[in-house]
């Protein structure tokens, strides 16, 4: 059985992520990038899919671990009876080719340590021919090839590499995996005790670029630090979790592949690195959103691919029995073909947000925004798939249309603020129009509150944003209304729900079964309390959720309150947004006004 998604660490080096367990496991990577094939794929099968285990010969989870301060560099600690060991975990910023550094350190007496490596290409399908090159292993099938490079005595058996070897106090013994195509020549190797002082100076360089000083500081940086490493590099697009499949509930078909990067984030990825100082990885965010986006608006796609890929077919993989047997596992995401109507104001708002914030004004981009505005003009009284993807048809989405409104009206705001040229009177008839709109056939009067879509009862935790749009005032009756109910009616042990699958007789996305609670809705919470004057009620559930982090401090996409566990792919960007927003307003350092940018 696989370990407890909180179990995991994750190592990256901003084009790709591996996750370590507590028992010294790297038991998923997808190599080269975050959505290429696992060679590691324990974590959505067995030991049989893939993993690279280093631990103490007599085994078990590690007695303590740590990530090196304002670094993604993994320290693991075993306490056993011959003595202490720690195996130090990362992947350099990538060179010439990618890396994976485990350097294994006596701390104390002379530890027995057992290193087994299992190679499995193609998400655990394609075993690879091993062989000996200069001193070196090479595993090679198809178009993937790595070798591993170390100073302990390899045996190789059975597809299967593995070391016995002993450490005494200071004495280390090092391994590199390296990856390259196997058409390509075998990279030089990198050094593991230069790698590790490099791959330190650059996180640390990083993350002293963090403006914030909050109470809630290291939470921060360290949120922030995972954002960085779900980067990648070459095009700045943020993934949105660095795995696939990982279950909403446990044993269910609630599976989906995070390793894209989603419109939608955009808006709230951009405060919380605008907002701590992070203006350069907000910009290159802002050029892949508008890389991605052009084109013809009719075309706009909910996520794309790191590089901007469009075509994200959703198959699913046989072989491998899927984290805690929850299957099928899925490859692509057949939600990138939807209509969400809210992609297009959040792309509106996101840009809007980049204007405010004073990056330099891209040339084309509000040539590109005018498309979009054309598009919204004849389409935003048409239903859609929400938020949250559903499966279960289209409706008119109470959130879809707000973000509609946004959209219209940041391009007032562009014309009345920031002096560009457009059809203000339009669009201002149009934001109008679709506020009324939404006024009389999205709000319950007999509840006080919206609802999630028009004609329906059942709420959604979208509803919460609803303010921080600017939609209406924190004040007004009717957001009040909308967040005690949201609080009263979705929330589980505290935390929040996306919507109740059972509402309104069911069906609404189209799947069975349950999820877990949200983060990122709770956070949504939080900041809605707080803007409604709740503060100490904010404060408290902030908290609450601050303590549910892993030992890493890392989010999942979903909480289960009964079991106490992580559920969803891990970690999960939208959480980590979610923490740095809502530390910033309890800090101080949002007020109302500016959480309506």
């Amino acid at each position: 059985m696989a370990a407890p998604i909180e179990d995991y660490g994750m190592l990256g080096d901003l084009h790709t992520a591996a996750l370590v367990g507590k028992d010294g496991s790297i038991d998923w990577l997808c190599l080269p990038r975050f959505d290429s094939p696992a060679c590691f794929a324990a974590l959505l099968g067995d030991e049989s899919n893939g993993r690279w285990r280093i631990a103490p010969e007599s085994g078990g989870r590690c007695a303590r671990r740590r990530y090196r301060p304002d670094t993604m560099i993994l320290e693991t600690e075993w306490d056993t009876p011959e003595g202490t060991v720690r195996v130090t975990d990362f992947m350099p910023p990538r060179g010439d080719a990618a890396d994976l550094v485990r350097i294994v350190e006596g701390v104390s007496g002379r530890v027995p340590v057992s290193m087994e490596l299992r190679l499995r290409f193609l998400y655990g399908h394609s075993e690879p021919w091993l062989r000996r090159h200069d001193g070196e292993l090479a595993a090679i099938a198809g178009p993937d090839a790595a070798w591993l490079s170390t100073e302990a005595p390899l045996e190789v058996a059975d597809g299967t590499a593995t070391a016995h070897f002993s450490v005494s106090e200071g004495e280390r013994v090092s391994f590199v995996l390296t990856y390259e195509p196997s058409h390509l020549s075998r990279p030089d190797p990198v050094d593991p005790a230069a790698a590790l002082e490099d791959t330190e100076d650059f996180w640390t360089g990083w993350a002293a670029r963090t403006d914030y000083d909050g109470p809630w500081k290291d939470a921060v940086r360290r949120s922030l630090l995972t954002l960085k490493a779900l980067t990648y590099a070459p095009t700045g697009g943020i993934v949105a979790a660095a795995t696939t499949s990982l279950p909403e509930q446990i044993g269910g078909v609630r599976n989906w592949d995070y390793r894209f990067c989603w419109l939608r984030d955009a808006t709230f990825t951009l405060q919380a690195l605008l907002g701590t100082g992070h203006i350069e990885e907000a910009r290159e965010w802002r050029e892949w959103l508008l890389r991605a986006a052009a084109g013809d608006p009719a075309e706009l796609q909910i996520m794309y691919g790191l590089d901007g890929t469009r075509w994200l077919p959703e198959n699913t993989i046989d072989w491998l029995s899927g984290y805690e047997d929850s299957s099928p596992v899925r490859i692509g995401n057949a939600a990138s073909d939807q209509f969400q109507l809210d992609v297009w104001g959040e792309i509106l708002d996101g840009l809007h947000l980049a204007r405010e914030s004073g990056l330099e004004p891209d040339p084309e981009a509000w040539d590109l925004q005018h498309a979009l505005l054309d598009f919204l003009e004849g389409n935003w009284d048409a239903p859609d798939e929400s938020v949250w993807e559903v499966r279960g048809g289209r409706r008119h989405f109470v959130h879809s249309k707000v973000m509609a409104w946004a959209g219209f009206d940041r391009a007032v705001k562009a014309v009345e603020h920031s002096k560009r040229e457009g059809p203000v009177g339009k669009w201002r008839a149009l934001r109008d129009q679709v506020h009324a709109d939404v006024c009389a056939r999205g709000f319950d009067a007999d509840r006080g509150t919206f609802t999630q879509f028009y004609g329906g009862r059942g709420l959604d935790a979208a509803l919460l944003l609803l303010p921080r749009t600017g939609f209406l005032p924190w004040d007004d009756p009717r957001v009040v209304g909308t967040v005690e109910a949201v609080q009263r009616e979705l929330s589980r042990d505290g935390f929040v729900l996306r919507y109740d699958p059972d509402s309104d007789g069911g069906g609404v996305d189209g799947l069975p079964g349950q999820e877990g609670a949200f983060l990122a809705c709770t956070f949504w919470l939080v900041d809605a309390l707080w803007g409604i004057g709740r503060t100490d009620e904010a404060t408290e559930l902030f908290e609450r959720l601050l303590s549910i982090r892993n030992d890493l401090g890392l989010f999942a996409e979903e909480y289960d309150p009964a079991a106490g566990r992580m559920l969803g792919n891990f970690p999960q960007s939208y959480s980590h947004v979610g923490l740095v927003i809502s530390a910033r307003c309890l800090s101080g350092e949002h007020d109302v006004d500016a959480a309506r940018h």
